[in-house]
């Protein structure tokens, strides 16, 4: 998938506030927004996105929907749009906080009653995944692991919103992982969004993830990682500079072929291609 540079994020400090935020070339992910506040209160307000917030230190208290709620560090609470709601500490150092503004695409209005009336998840697996997906955002490069990730976050939290207390059963579907693989051959370097293989192949997206990692025994994004990093070791043997092999393999940059590089091969791309032939 080709990847527009990630914009400089913008940010401001005044005293200890620090805000960072940016736009991913994600489907459904209207922004990322990360925050430390010590003394900023929001007030009462609306967005028209859905607000998809981890703190990582500190606690905040907000009231929605006229009740009062918080948010610890274990939990993840998931704020409906049109509904307003405030925000500010609830710890005497303030807190951080990183959150996910996403569109309709991604959790539809009809869950807004559900998430108004229980906004906080107290659901381990669904923190991890959370902190996982922004982690991945702050890498260019990687968006179809982001949106992969993503879409098993929406789908355990329509899980929650719906009070289903068991997932459901994973479908096997080896056509469609076939189909994927298949996909995923063709557009090694020109890469592959899962919205694009959604609208390629007729299959939700959840479904296209869960088949191909039942199937294969790994995620689509990290099939095609492994692919380019094969690509890229036959071209640093052929003689190629990681900076030209960065570009003909489809990566981001040479630093984002680097990162998998050394975590696929075990070390860089540069040590590797030193090493050859011996």
């Amino acid at each position: 998938m080709a990847a527009a540079r990630r914009p400089a994020p913008k940010e401001r400090t005044r005293e200890r506030e620090r805000v960072t935020a940016w736009r991913p070339r994600v489907p459904g992910v209207v922004e990322v927004f990360h925050a430390h506040y010590t003394q900023y209160a929001y007030p009462m307000h609306v967005h028209d996105a859905w607000t998809l917030l981890i703190v990582d230190t500190g606690a905040v208290r907000y009231e929605l929907d006229r009740h009062q709620h918080g948010t610890p560090h274990d939990t993840v609470s998931l704020l409906p749009p049109h509904v307003p709601h405030n925000g500010s500490a609830a710890t005497p150092d303030g807190f951080r906080k990183r959150v996910l503004y996403l569109d309709a695409s991604r959790l539809g209005e009809e869950l807004i009653g559900a998430a108004v009336d229980g906004p906080d998840l107290r659901d381990p697996l669904l923190r991890r995944r959370v902190g996982s997906v922004h982690a991945t955002l702050e890498r260019p490069g990687d968006e179809l692991e982001a949106e992969s990730r993503l879409t098993l976050i929406g789908e355990r939290l329509r899980a929650h919103l719906r009070s289903r207390t068991e997932p459901a059963p994973v479908r096997q579907d080896p056509v469609i992982a076939r189909r994927l693989r298949e996909l995923l051959d063709a557009r090694v370097v020109e890469g592959l969004g899962l919205a694009e293989a959604t609208e390629v192949l007729h299959a939700h997206p959840a479904h296209l993830v869960r088949s191909f990692s039942t199937a294969y025994g790994i995620a689509p994004h990290q099939y095609l990682m492994s692919r380019r990093v094969d690509r890229a070791r036959r071209l640093l043997l052929a003689g190629r500079t990681p900076a030209e092999v960065a570009t003909a393999t489809g990566f981001y940059d040479q630093a984002h072929l680097t990162r998998h590089f050394k975590r696929l091969v075990g070390v860089p791309p540069g040590r590797y291609r030193s090493g050859a032939g011996r």
